[in-house]
C-alpha cells in the first residue's frame, strides 16, 4: 500500500466504524417536582428516595428496552404556583417521558387547573394525594386508595367499636376539606357525631386552636387529617394539655417520623390507616424487594413514606415496558386505555379518572414503638 494514503485510509475506516455502530440510546427522563425544603421536605425526600431506589435497581438490570432511567427533580417547597412553574420548566428543558411523586392536593389541583399535563400529554404516576379532585383528573395517577375510602373504612370501624363522639383536626386546604366532606358523610352513615372540627393553616404547624377545641369538647376519638409535622405537634401539645382521646391519623403521616420525634411512650396508642403495604409485610414480594434494596442503599431519606415512591416507580416501569416507542404521549395512551398490573403482591388498575387501589388496613403503635395490627 502506498504509505501516503495510509492516514487517509485509517480515517475512512474510522468513519465507517462510527457509521456502523448502533446509535446510543438516550435516557428515559422521569421528572419529579416536590418539596425538598419547607415543612413537607421530609415527605418529598422520602418519596424521591423510594422512587430512586427502584429506578436504580432497574438500571442495574439493564434499564427499560436498553435505555437507562434518569430521575430529574425540582424543589417546589410545596407552593402550588411553584409546582406549576417548575413542571412547565422541567417539561420544556428535560422532555420527560413521565412525571412521578408530586406532593399535595392543592399542588396537584393547581396543575389540573392549569392543564399543562393534558397539553403536553405527559402523565404522572404516583401523584401523592387521595383527594377526589386528583383521582378524577386526567394524566394523574395516585397508587393508593382515596381519602374518602380511607375515612369510610375508619368510621365504619369506629361505629362497630361503639366510639361515636369524634373530633376532627384537618389541614385547611384541598386535602383536609376532602377528608372533612368524607368524614361528614361517613359519620352520618355509621351513627357517629362530629362533636368538634378544627382546621389549621396549610404549610404550618399552628395547631393551638385545635388543641384547645379538642380538650374542651373531649371526644372519644380524634381523627387527624393532617400532615406529619402538624400531627406530631398536635399530639405533643394535646397530650401535654391533658387530652386523653384516642388518636387516629391518616395514611399521609410518616409514622416512623412521629415515633422518632415523640418517643415510644408518647407515641404509644397512636393508630393510623394504611393504604400501602407496610415495612413488616414480608409476605409480599414488593416489600421483600424494598427491604433488600433499602439495606444496601443506606439512604438517610428512606422511611416508611418511601414505600409510596417505590411502588409508584415500580408501577411506572411496568407501564413503560408495555409502551411502544417510549414517548410521553404513548405512555399516556397506555395508562388511559387501562392497565391492570401486580407490583409484587399489590394489584393496581390504571384508567382514565379511576382510583387505582382500594386497599385500606389499620395499625397502631404498641409498646416500645412496635407496630400492631
Amino acid at each position: 500500500m502506498n504509505l501516503a494514503f495510509a492516514p487517509r485510509v485509517r480515517r475512512l475506516l474510522a468513519l465507517l466504524c462510527i457509521a456502523a455502530a448502533p446509535a446510543a440510546h438516550a435516557d428515559i427522563v422521569i421528572g419529579q417536582v416536590a418539596p425538598f425544603s419547607g415543612p413537607q421536605a421530609v415527605t418529598g425526600k422520602a418519596i424521591r428516595a423510594g422512587a430512586k431506589l427502584w429506578l436504580d435497581e432497574v438500571n442495574a438490570r439493564g434499564g427499560i428496552k436498553g435505555q437507562r432511567l434518569k430521575l430529574v427533580t425540582r424543589d417546589d417547597a410545596q407552593k402550588p404556583d411553584e409546582t406549576v412553574r417548575l413542571v412547565k420548566e422541567l417539561i420544556e428543558q428535560d422532555n420527560p417521558t413521565a412525571l412521578i411523586g408530586t406532593i399535595g392536593t392543592s399542588n396537584l389541583e393547581a396543575l389540573k387547573q392549569d392543564g399543562i399535563l393534558e397539553k403536553s400529554k405527559v402523565s404522572m404516576v404516583g401523584a401523592v394525594s387521595g383527594a377526589t379532585s386528583v383521582v378524577s383528573a386526567r394524566n394523574m395517577y395516585p397508587v393508593k386508595a382515596t381519602y374518602r375510602e380511607e375515612v369510610e373504612r375508619l368510621f365504619k370501624q369506629l361505629g362497630e367499636m361503639g366510639r361515636t363522639r369524634i373530633g376532627m383536626v384537618y389541614q385547611d386546604d384541598g386535602l383536609g376539606r376532602d377528608a372533612l366532606a368524607g368524614a361528614q358523610a361517613s359519620a352520618k352513615a355509621h351513627g357517629l357525631t362530629l362533636v368538634a372540627q378544627s382546621g389549621y393553616a396549610r404549610n404550618t404547624t399552628d395547631v393551638n386552636a385545635a388543641v384547645t377545641e379538642m380538650v374542651k369538647q373531649s371526644p372519644d376519638v380524634i381523627f387527624l387529617a393532617a400532615t406529619t409535622a402538624a400531627a406530631i405537634e398536635f399530639t405533643n401539645r394535646y397530650q401535654t394539655a391533658g387530652g386523653r382521646a384516642g388518636l387516629y391519623g391518616m395514611s399521609i403521616i410518616d409514622v416512623q417520623e412521629l415515633l422518632a420525634k415523640l418517643g415510644p411512650e408518647r407515641a404509644r396508642g397512636f393508630a393510623f390507616s394504611v393504604v400501602l403495604p407496610t415495612d413488616d409485610r414480608m409476605d409480599r414480594e414488593v416489600m421483600r424487594d424494598y427491604q433488600r434494596l433499602r439495606q444496601n442503599a443506606k439512604d438517610p431519606d428512606l422511611s416508611s413514606r418511601s414505600v409510596e415512591g417505590f411502588i409508584a416507580a415500580r408501577a411506572l416501569t411496568k407501564a413503560l415496558e408495555r409502551t411502544p416507542n417510549l414517548t410521553a404521549a404513548n405512555l399516556t395512551d397506555v395508562l388511559e386505555r387501562g392497565m391492570d398490573t401486580d407490583v409484587g403482591g399489590l394489584r393496581l388498575s390504571f384508567g382514565k379518572g379511576q382510583a387505582t387501589s382500594r386497599y385500606v388496613d389499620f395499625a397502631i403503635l404498641g409498646s416500645g414503638g412496635r407496630l400492631v395490627r
